[in-house]
């Protein structure tokens, strides 16, 4: 016998899952286990390393309180996206199955799934200190500035050759279209950056707490220092 195979027991168990998972019959549902499954892997690989460099270069306390900020912040970003996943491809396989066409996705179930979805998980508010969540705030304002992105995108698009829908009216006709898809970025960046500085000098309180720091880190902090060695190679 290979040193390496299972034994007969739990081979017979695998081939049994093997065929479980393989069957078209249980995709759909267990697309919302793998969902979950991916969520919770994705949100642990993009928050871990970001958390731990915010928290260990911005964020006071001891060694053992930064790692507890850490495995907290990684813990709720997995747990949210993983939450998130499951109701989403949930209510889209009921939606599917049980709607008014069972058997075929409607055009607005991943609207609908989706806004159950981001009440449930991403609207609440913390039951001990009544907050939302830093890591809920961070999480929804990068999906919306996405939303934005593509809705920009989508306002100027023209029509395409094989006949798809153009974007808004006047917006998407080719000679305007390529103007304002030339001169759109800089002007949002320019007025993204002055907003975002107006902001910080005259009501700081209201940005959120990591942009907050890194910007006080830059702009305020930059103002002070005693010594060559707090010029240079430290920062207080």
């Amino acid at each position: 016998m290979d040193s390496l195979s299972l034994p007969p027991i739990l081979e017979e168990a695998k081939a049994a899952l093997e065929r479980i998972v393989l069957d078209p019959a249980n995709h759909d549902l267990l697309a919302v286990l793998k969902g979950a499954r991916n969520g919770a892997v994705y949100g642990a690989k993009v928050r871990f390393p970001h958390a731990l460099v915010m928290v260990f270069l911005f964020r006071p306390g001891t060694l053992r309180q930064k790692a507890a900020l850490v495995l907290r912040a990684t813990r709720t970003h997995a747990q949210n996206l993983a939450r998130f996943a499951t109701i989403y491809k949930l209510v889209c396989y009921l939606l599917k199955w049980y709607g008014a066409t069972p058997g075929k996705e409607g055009r607005y179930d991943s609207f609908l799934a989706g806004l159950l979805g981001g009440y449930v998980v991403f609207g609440g508010r913390s039951k001990t200190s009544g907050k939302i969540s830093s890591v809920n705030q961070q999480i929804v304002v990068y999906v919306f500035a996405r939303v934005v992105l593509a809705l920009a995108r989508l306002a100027v698009k023209p029509a395409t050759p094989d006949g798809g829908a153009p974007g808004l009216p006047f917006l998407s006709r080719d000679d305007v279209s390529a103007v304002i898809s030339h001169y759109a970025w800089p002007v949002f960046a320019a007025t993204s950056w002055a907003a975002v500085m107006h902001v910080f000098k005259y009501h700081p309180d209201e940005l959120q707490p990591s942009l907050r720091s890194s910007m006080s880190y830059i702009y305020q902090q930059s103002d002070n220092w005693d010594s060559l060695r707090n010029f240079i190679w430290h920062n207080k």
